[in-house]
Protein backbone atom coordinates (compact mmCIF):
# COMPACT_ATOMS: atom_id res chain seq x y z
CA UNK A 1 0.00 0.00 0.00
CA UNK A 2 1.20 3.55 -0.58
CA UNK A 3 2.70 4.91 2.05
CA UNK A 4 2.05 8.62 2.55
CA UNK A 5 -0.54 11.06 0.79
CA UNK A 6 1.17 14.61 0.13
CA UNK A 7 -1.38 17.15 0.09
CA UNK A 8 -1.95 20.73 -0.64
CA UNK A 9 -4.90 22.81 1.01
CA UNK A 10 -5.37 25.86 -0.89
CA UNK A 11 -6.92 28.95 0.80
CA UNK A 12 -8.38 31.21 -1.78
CA UNK A 13 -10.78 34.40 -2.16
CA UNK A 14 -13.46 32.70 -5.23
CA UNK A 15 -14.41 35.57 -7.36
CA UNK A 16 -17.61 36.55 -9.10
CA UNK A 17 -16.25 35.82 -12.40
CA UNK A 18 -15.88 32.26 -13.40
CA UNK A 19 -13.85 32.81 -16.63
CA UNK A 20 -11.16 34.27 -14.38
CA UNK A 21 -11.44 31.96 -11.37
CA UNK A 22 -11.06 29.15 -13.87
CA UNK A 23 -7.86 30.94 -15.61
CA UNK A 24 -6.54 30.77 -11.89
CA UNK A 25 -6.60 27.11 -11.48
CA UNK A 26 -3.05 26.57 -13.33
CA UNK A 27 -1.27 28.90 -10.83
CA UNK A 28 -3.05 27.57 -7.82
CA UNK A 29 -2.48 23.68 -8.39
CA UNK A 30 1.05 22.74 -7.62
CA UNK A 31 2.65 19.58 -9.93
CA UNK A 32 4.35 18.03 -6.50
CA UNK A 33 1.11 16.58 -5.06
CA UNK A 34 -0.85 13.60 -4.78
CA UNK A 35 -4.01 15.39 -3.72
CA UNK A 36 -5.13 19.38 -4.16
CA UNK A 37 -8.41 20.70 -2.64
CA UNK A 38 -9.48 24.44 -2.98
CA UNK A 39 -12.39 25.53 -1.11
CA UNK A 40 -16.27 25.49 -1.44
CA UNK A 41 -17.85 27.62 -4.43
CA UNK A 42 -14.29 27.93 -6.24
CA UNK A 43 -15.78 28.30 -9.51
CA UNK A 44 -17.90 31.13 -8.38
CA UNK A 45 -18.32 32.50 -5.09
CA UNK A 46 -21.95 33.38 -3.14
CA UNK A 47 -22.15 37.27 -4.29
CA UNK A 48 -24.55 39.03 -1.00
CA UNK A 49 -26.30 37.05 0.85
CA UNK A 50 -29.16 35.29 -0.50
CA UNK A 51 -27.97 35.93 -4.09
CA UNK A 52 -29.85 34.00 -6.76
CA UNK A 53 -26.50 32.18 -8.29
CA UNK A 54 -28.81 29.42 -10.65
CA UNK A 55 -27.05 31.96 -13.32
CA UNK A 56 -23.74 30.56 -12.45
CA UNK A 57 -24.85 26.43 -12.25
CA UNK A 58 -22.56 24.82 -15.31
CA UNK A 59 -23.36 20.77 -15.63
CA UNK A 60 -20.40 18.17 -14.26
CA UNK A 61 -19.28 18.60 -18.36
CA UNK A 62 -19.23 22.29 -18.14
CA UNK A 63 -16.20 24.56 -18.92
CA UNK A 64 -15.59 24.32 -14.74
CA UNK A 65 -14.92 20.78 -14.49
CA UNK A 66 -13.15 21.11 -17.96
CA UNK A 67 -10.32 23.05 -16.87
CA UNK A 68 -10.30 21.24 -13.20
CA UNK A 69 -9.61 18.13 -15.03
CA UNK A 70 -6.97 19.62 -17.39
CA UNK A 71 -5.09 21.40 -14.98
CA UNK A 72 -4.65 18.10 -12.77
CA UNK A 73 -4.20 15.63 -15.69
CA UNK A 74 -1.08 18.24 -16.55
CA UNK A 75 -0.15 18.57 -12.85
CA UNK A 76 -0.66 14.79 -12.33
CA UNK A 77 -2.46 15.02 -9.60
CA UNK A 78 -6.10 14.56 -8.12
CA UNK A 79 -7.55 17.99 -7.50
CA UNK A 80 -11.28 18.79 -5.69
CA UNK A 81 -12.91 22.21 -6.17
CA UNK A 82 -16.43 23.25 -5.25
CA UNK A 83 -18.82 24.67 -7.75
CA UNK A 84 -22.35 25.36 -8.37
CA UNK A 85 -24.47 22.46 -10.31
CA UNK A 86 -27.20 22.19 -12.22
CA UNK A 87 -30.07 20.41 -10.97
CA UNK A 88 -33.67 19.27 -11.62
CA UNK A 89 -35.03 22.73 -10.17
CA UNK A 90 -33.38 25.15 -12.61
CA UNK A 91 -33.95 27.97 -10.19
CA UNK A 92 -32.09 26.01 -6.86
CA UNK A 93 -28.71 24.32 -8.55
CA UNK A 94 -26.60 22.12 -6.38
CA UNK A 95 -23.80 23.15 -4.20
CA UNK A 96 -21.25 20.29 -5.57
CA UNK A 97 -18.00 19.13 -5.48
CA UNK A 98 -15.75 17.60 -8.15
CA UNK A 99 -12.78 15.37 -8.10
CA UNK A 100 -10.67 15.17 -11.27
CA UNK A 101 -7.77 14.15 -12.64
CA UNK A 102 -5.91 10.49 -11.77
CA UNK A 103 -9.27 9.80 -9.27
CA UNK A 104 -13.18 11.12 -10.05
CA UNK A 105 -15.80 11.60 -8.32
CA UNK A 106 -18.94 13.81 -7.56
CA UNK A 107 -20.44 14.64 -4.46
CA UNK A 108 -23.44 17.05 -3.65
CA UNK A 109 -23.49 19.33 -0.65
CA UNK A 110 -26.45 17.08 1.95
CA UNK A 111 -26.00 20.15 4.85
CA UNK A 112 -27.57 22.93 3.84
CA UNK A 113 -26.62 26.17 5.37
CA UNK A 114 -30.07 26.96 7.13
CA UNK A 115 -28.36 27.99 10.12
CA UNK A 116 -27.33 31.37 12.05
CA UNK A 117 -29.36 33.60 10.37
CA UNK A 118 -28.83 32.29 6.59
CA UNK A 119 -30.80 30.36 4.81
CA UNK A 120 -29.08 27.90 1.60
CA UNK A 121 -32.02 26.00 0.97
CA UNK A 122 -33.82 28.56 -0.88
CA UNK A 123 -31.09 29.25 -3.43
CA UNK A 124 -29.92 25.59 -3.32
CA UNK A 125 -30.96 21.78 -3.57
CA UNK A 126 -29.75 19.54 -0.97
CA UNK A 127 -27.85 16.62 -2.66
CA UNK A 128 -28.95 12.73 -1.50
CA UNK A 129 -27.66 11.26 1.47
CA UNK A 130 -25.08 9.21 0.19
CA UNK A 131 -22.22 8.76 1.49
CA UNK A 132 -18.98 9.72 -1.55
CA UNK A 133 -15.38 7.85 -1.00
CA UNK A 134 -12.77 8.15 -3.95
CA UNK A 135 -9.96 6.22 -4.23
CA UNK A 136 -6.55 8.93 -4.39
CA UNK A 137 -3.16 6.98 -5.24
CA UNK A 138 -3.99 4.27 -2.23
CA UNK A 139 -5.82 6.62 0.45
CA UNK A 140 -9.59 6.27 0.63
CA UNK A 141 -11.07 10.04 0.59
CA UNK A 142 -14.58 10.23 2.22
CA UNK A 143 -16.09 13.94 0.99
CA UNK A 144 -18.07 16.75 2.77
CA UNK A 145 -18.82 20.43 2.89
CA UNK A 146 -18.56 23.18 4.93
CA UNK A 147 -21.76 22.51 7.40
CA UNK A 148 -21.93 19.32 6.87
CA UNK A 149 -18.80 18.80 9.32
CA UNK A 150 -21.74 19.88 11.71
CA UNK A 151 -22.91 16.57 11.58
CA UNK A 152 -21.03 13.83 13.40
CA UNK A 153 -23.31 11.27 11.43
CA UNK A 154 -21.90 11.85 7.65
CA UNK A 155 -18.52 11.69 8.79
CA UNK A 156 -18.83 8.28 10.36
CA UNK A 157 -21.20 6.71 7.21
CA UNK A 158 -18.22 7.78 5.07
CA UNK A 159 -15.64 6.25 7.84
CA UNK A 160 -18.18 2.94 7.66
CA UNK A 161 -18.16 2.96 3.97
CA UNK A 162 -14.14 3.07 4.04
CA UNK A 163 -12.82 6.68 4.25
CA UNK A 164 -9.44 7.17 6.14
CA UNK A 165 -9.42 11.26 5.04
CA UNK A 166 -11.78 13.33 5.27
CA UNK A 167 -12.08 16.02 3.18
CA UNK A 168 -14.13 19.07 4.23
CA UNK A 169 -14.27 22.51 1.37
CA UNK A 170 -15.66 25.01 3.08
CA UNK A 171 -16.55 28.92 2.72
CA UNK A 172 -17.51 29.28 6.23
CA UNK A 173 -18.40 32.58 7.22
CA UNK A 174 -16.50 34.30 9.37
CA UNK A 175 -18.20 35.93 12.93
CA UNK A 176 -18.37 35.54 16.82
CA UNK A 177 -16.95 31.57 17.40
CA UNK A 178 -16.47 30.61 14.04
CA UNK A 179 -12.96 29.91 14.19
CA UNK A 180 -13.48 28.46 17.45
CA UNK A 181 -16.56 25.66 16.16
CA UNK A 182 -14.24 25.80 12.82
CA UNK A 183 -11.39 23.88 14.81
CA UNK A 184 -12.98 22.12 17.12
CA UNK A 185 -15.11 20.13 14.59
CA UNK A 186 -12.55 19.28 12.39
CA UNK A 187 -10.34 17.97 15.41
CA UNK A 188 -13.36 16.10 17.20
CA UNK A 189 -14.20 14.14 13.47
CA UNK A 190 -10.61 13.27 13.15
CA UNK A 191 -10.41 11.86 16.59
CA UNK A 192 -13.92 10.18 16.73
CA UNK A 193 -12.77 8.61 13.79
CA UNK A 194 -9.36 8.17 14.07
CA UNK A 195 -8.97 9.68 10.26
CA UNK A 196 -7.74 12.67 8.68
CA UNK A 197 -9.23 16.01 8.26
CA UNK A 198 -8.59 17.97 5.37
CA UNK A 199 -10.80 21.42 6.21
CA UNK A 200 -10.40 24.05 3.53
CA UNK A 201 -11.73 27.62 3.59
CA UNK A 202 -11.70 30.59 2.05
CA UNK A 203 -9.93 33.64 3.53
CA UNK A 204 -11.06 36.64 5.80
CA UNK A 205 -12.45 39.19 5.77
CA UNK A 206 -15.51 37.79 4.63
CA UNK A 207 -14.66 33.94 5.45
CA UNK A 208 -12.87 32.61 8.67
CA UNK A 209 -9.47 31.27 6.82
CA UNK A 210 -7.87 28.86 9.25
CA UNK A 211 -8.11 26.10 6.72
CA UNK A 212 -6.48 22.81 8.35
CA UNK A 213 -4.50 19.53 8.63
CA UNK A 214 -5.47 17.16 11.72
CA UNK A 215 -4.36 13.88 12.15
CA UNK A 216 -5.81 10.56 13.53
CA UNK A 217 -5.31 11.31 17.12
CA UNK A 218 -6.83 14.96 16.79
CA UNK A 219 -3.35 16.57 16.40
CA UNK A 220 -3.05 19.76 14.20
CA UNK A 221 -0.45 18.93 11.64
CA UNK A 222 -0.58 22.17 9.96
CA UNK A 223 -3.12 25.53 10.10
CA UNK A 224 -3.00 28.73 7.85
CA UNK A 225 -4.03 32.21 9.22
CA UNK A 226 -6.84 34.77 8.13
CA UNK A 227 -5.26 35.25 4.55
CA UNK A 228 -4.23 33.35 1.85
CA UNK A 229 -2.04 30.58 2.28
CA UNK A 230 -1.45 27.32 0.86
CA UNK A 231 -0.63 24.04 3.63
CA UNK A 232 1.20 21.38 2.74
CA UNK A 233 1.03 18.17 5.00
CA UNK A 234 1.65 14.18 4.05
CA UNK A 235 -0.17 11.77 5.42
CA UNK A 236 1.38 8.84 6.82
CA UNK A 237 -0.30 5.38 6.73
CA UNK A 238 1.82 3.97 9.29
CA UNK A 239 0.91 7.11 11.74
CA UNK A 240 -3.35 6.11 10.67
CA UNK A 241 -2.67 2.44 11.63
CA UNK A 242 -0.94 3.12 14.72
CA UNK A 243 -4.07 5.63 15.80
CA UNK A 244 -6.70 3.15 15.16
CA UNK A 245 -4.03 0.24 17.13
CA UNK A 246 -4.08 2.73 19.98
CA UNK A 247 -7.86 4.23 20.17
CA UNK A 248 -9.89 1.06 18.46
CA UNK A 249 -13.27 3.25 19.52
CA UNK A 250 -14.36 2.21 15.35
CA UNK A 251 -14.12 -1.79 16.73
CA UNK A 252 -15.27 -0.64 20.43
CA UNK A 253 -18.31 0.29 18.82
CA UNK A 254 -21.95 -0.60 20.32
CA UNK A 255 -23.87 1.69 18.14
CA UNK A 256 -23.74 2.25 13.81
CA UNK A 257 -25.59 4.51 11.99
CA UNK A 258 -27.73 3.65 9.05
CA UNK A 259 -28.24 6.13 6.03
CA UNK A 260 -31.16 6.86 7.26
CA UNK A 261 -29.81 8.75 10.34
CA UNK A 262 -30.92 6.17 12.85
CA UNK A 263 -28.55 4.28 15.45
CA UNK A 264 -28.55 0.26 15.57
CA UNK A 265 -26.52 -2.51 17.49
CA UNK A 266 -23.30 -2.41 15.31
CA UNK A 267 -22.43 -6.45 13.61
CA UNK A 268 -19.33 -6.66 16.07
Amino acid sequence: MIPELNVALVQTASGLDPAENRDRLAALVPDDTDLVVLPEAYARDFGPTGSDVSAFAEPVDGPFVHAVDEVARTRGTTVVAGMFETAPDPARPYNTLVVRGASEATYRKIHLYDSFGYRESDRLTGGDPTPVVVDVNGFSVGLMTCYDLRFPELARLLVEAGAEVLVVPAAWLAGPHKVDHWQTLARARAIENTAYVLAVGQPAPRYSGHSLVVGPMGEVLAEAGAGEEVLRASLRRADLEEARRTNPSLENRRLTTGADGGARPAAN
